[in-house]
């Protein structure tokens, strides 16, 4: 597989400039154990879930593994789109891996293992309810146990607290009643949505690390007290500041084999979702200071460039990929499935060219289908080549290439009897009402005899302030490209960014049909 430099962080001299990760990977949390950093992510109603990444520097991330591979309740056989696994916290206690994850419809879930590169244990669901998100654990030097969290209003009335309850030692079940440890919601701090919390110990403080102000443009808060429980005190201690890093805010705090720290945190992009970026931490008076250029408060703000963390290992420089020769009819770490996946999804056979989708029977909107493969964007701009073989895909079927965000865009070739088309589609309404729209269709000749169509994804600013669109062409040959009508502004969903993706569906239970997905080549 190719490596195509699609977003450059490391600079190659020692330097780095943010963020790390172009990428969509919410509501980081990250960990050292030996000379290695494991980083998770927020996955939501997208599977495999709990994305694995790892690195030596901090700064070239590899991602190797997911520790979930479908969600437990049926119910995501259906996409439940920004539902599922929310704001996970990573930890290593006694030689085990440990991830804990809020779903606010569920509960708060644990999923373990020894080698966080093989395989995790199932899902156990450590306390059950509603509105309960942004689990982080924390064993004491005592051997006890707790989990401090937020919630959900959306599902339980109220947000902008902190609640904690104690678990059992081996952290798979609540042995306590969860009660609040804070309220951002009195005299003293109004309003200030704070939620996501990471809880450490340094120095005899307690500290719970903490987004708040909102998404978008919000801000970094610590709580330190020497009590677990409480009363904790409150500082702003990373802002937006000078910068056009907006909302810096939510991540993990990490350590240096030499004991330096920093911060990895994201910040909203919009349709690009949750980017992530890498700011150093120095400590004053029992307080962090989280990234650059302090203000007189003691708060500082994002770094845009700078000196590599001196970890003692430097790692080749890594990019995250998007291209996908689908070798030996599988495909890469970098897809996930929309919502729980199966076999029957796609055939695995390794002796052919190809990665061979079934057109599964699927509902006629592509939104509620869990059977389209979606990858996220990993950089400003780009064009994505895609091949698609429609050889063997049977009457009622259609398969083809989307951009998924809150509204979608898509072409697929489509089989009627003997009558094959190429349509354009476009979502309209709202998640309660969604429904895809033909705009256009186009014939396909097939005068050669390849039974192929290549669909070309090409995304960019017209202008400079403005926002990158979609525009598709497609060809029959690989070479001479048609222009579509398409000129589509992707959009995120709630929490989740644009993405990138291919499907095969159909109207009905059809035996034998399939594409195959030759390749998908991305370059910028």
């Amino acid at each position: 597989m190719n490596k195509e430099i699609l977003w450059e962080s490391d600079l190659g001299n020692g330097r780095f400039k943010n963020p790390i990760l172009f990428a969509d990977y919410s509501d980081p949390d990250v960990i050292r154990v030996g000379d290695t950093y494991y980083l998770t992510a927020s996955s939501f109603n997208y599977t495999p879930g709990l994305p694995i990444l790892t690195s030596h520097d901090l700064v070239n991330w590899k991602l190797v593994n997911y520790a979930v591979n479908n969600i437990t309740e049926k119910r995501y056989d259906v996409p439940r789109h920004s539902e599922g696994v929310w704001a996970p916290a990573i930890r290593y206690h006694d030689g085990m891996f440990y991830i804990y994850y809020g779903m606010p419809d569920e509960g708060i879930y644990v999923v373990r293992t020894r080698d966080p590169l093989g395989e995790w244990e199932k899902p156990v669901c450590v306390l059950a309810g509603k509105g309960l998100i942004d689990s982080c654990p924390f064993w004491d030097e005592d051997g006890r146990a707790y989990i401090i969290h937020g919630y959900a209003k959306s599902r339980i009335g109220f947000k902008s607290i902190l609640g904690i309850f104690e678990m059992s030692p081996d952290g798979l079940k609540a042995i306590t009643e969860d009660h609040f440890v804070f309220d951002g919601n009195d005299e003293n701090h109004p309003a200030i949505t704070i939620e996501g919390p990471k809880v450490y110990k340094r120095n005899g403080y307690y500290y719970i690390w903490a987004p708040a102000g909102g998404v978008k443009t919000g801000y970094q808060v610590a709580l330190r007290s020497k009590n677990i429980y409480g009363p904790y005190e409150i500082k702003t201690v990373m802002h937006q500041g000078n910068t056009e890093i907006n909302g810096p805010h939510q991540g993990g705090l990490v350590d240096t084999v030499n004991g330096d720290e920093w911060f990895i945190h994201f910040q909203d992009m919009g349709l690009y979702g949750r980017i992530c970026h890498l700011q150093p931490v120095t400590w004053k008076e029992d307080w962090p200071i989280v990234g650059v250029n302090p203000d007189d408060n003691n708060c500082g703000e994002p770094l845009i460039e700078g000196d590599k963390p001196n970890t003692g290992i430097s790692d080749e420089i890594e990019y995250l990929q998007a291209s996908d020769e689908f070798e030996g009819g599988q495909y890469g770490l970098q897809w996930q499935w929309l919502g729980n996946h199966y076999d029957n999804f796609y055939i695995q056979d390794s002796n052919d060219k190809g990665l061979k989708l079934n057109a599964v029977r699927s509902d006629n909107v592509l939104w509620k289908c869990p059977n389209v493969l979606t990858q996220k964007l990993v950089c400003p701009e780009f064009t994505a080549d895609i091949c698609l073989d429609y050889s063997h895909l049977k009457d009622g079927s259609r398969a083809g290439a989307v951009m998924m965000g809150g509204q979608y865009t898509y072409i697929c070739v489509s089989r009627s009897g003997s009558d094959i088309k190429l349509c354009l589609f476009e979502s309209e309404g709202s998640d309660a009402d969604k429904k895809d729209v033909l705009k256009e269709t186009y014939e396909l000749s097939n005068s050669n005899g390849e039974n192929k169509c290549y669909i070309r994804f090409i995304f960019a600013k017209k202008e400079e302030s403005g926002s990158p669109s979609l525009n598709i062409m497609y060809s029959e040959d690989g070479a001479n490209y048609n222009k579509t009508g398409c000129e589509f502004v992707p959009s995120d969903h709630t929490w989740v960014g644009a993405k990138t993706g291919i499907f095969a569906a159909s109207d009905a239970d059809i035996e034998g049909s399939y594409a195959t997905f030759e390749y998908i080549r991305v370059n910028n």
